[in-house]
């Protein structure tokens, strides 16, 4: 099937409450183009130099979307993160937080979404705080005292599994720090997006409560 007739599939098959961002990653233009087309409004790209390539080659057709940070995330280059990026899913420390905070200061700019990244299956080739709930409890009122952040979701990247099924207890777990968070009721924290499931594992993740998932494979095809 086309990219077109992928998206529309999924997206006529799951709540209308799910966000599906669609990942980018080494992906062409035509193809970004065509997913566009297709009524895809939130794409993730994890390098901010493809991101700038991207924005460049989409024309009048960025005003379409928003674009996430699903990568991680480099202090260094955080002027131009920010100038290309609507929403930074991957936030695990508190350093980076407070650099990023500095400079919306500096630039004058609205108070700017971000995500927690968790690492829930504390695996070292993965980025993210680890997942036990008083680090994660720790970080968040701590980052909800900056100013010019606020706090609207958290996110993981599960353990890849052959069978989704397997990934199951990671998203409950999930969920429950989520839900957990969201009872504090904490200044500069609007919990409202749970980013976690993948092209092989969404529709568990949605059973368990995800309200965003991110889907690359499933939609454009295995990678060249």
């Amino acid at each position: 099937m086309s990219i077109k007739e992928n998206y529309q599939k999924i997206r006529k098959n799951i709540p209308d409450n799910v966000t599906i961002v669609v990942v980018a990653k080494t992906r062409t233009s035509d193809e970004i183009i065509e997913a566009i087309k297709a009524g895809v409004t939130d794409i993730g790209q994890n390098y901010l130099q493809e991101a700038e390539i991207m924005q460049n080659s989409l024309g009048p057709l960025t005003t379409q979307i928003k674009l996430h940070m699903i990568g991680n995330l480099q202090t260094k280059k955080i002027n131009r993160i920010l100038k290309n990026f609507e929403i930074l899913q991957t936030i695990d420390s508190y350093e980076k937080a407070e650099a990023i905070n500095q400079r919306i200061k500096n630039s004058k700019k609205n108070k700017f979404p971000v995500y927690i990244q968790i690492n829930i299956g504390n695996e070292i080739t993965k980025s993210g705080i680890m997942p036990e709930y008083p680090i994660i409890e720790n970080l968040i009122r701590k980052i909800s005292c900056l100013e010019n952040l606020i706090i609207e979701g958290l996110m993981i990247i599960e353990p890849a599994f052959k069978n989704p099924e397997n990934a199951r207890p990671y998203f409950k777990k999930t969920k429950e720090i989520f839900e957990k968070i969201k009872a504090l009721n904490l200044p500069n924290v609007n919990m409202k997006t749970l980013s976690m499931g993948m092209s092989n594992s969404y529709q568990i993740a949605i059973e368990e409560g995800s309200n965003m998932i991110r889907l690359g494979t499933i939609i454009f095809g295995e990678r060249k």
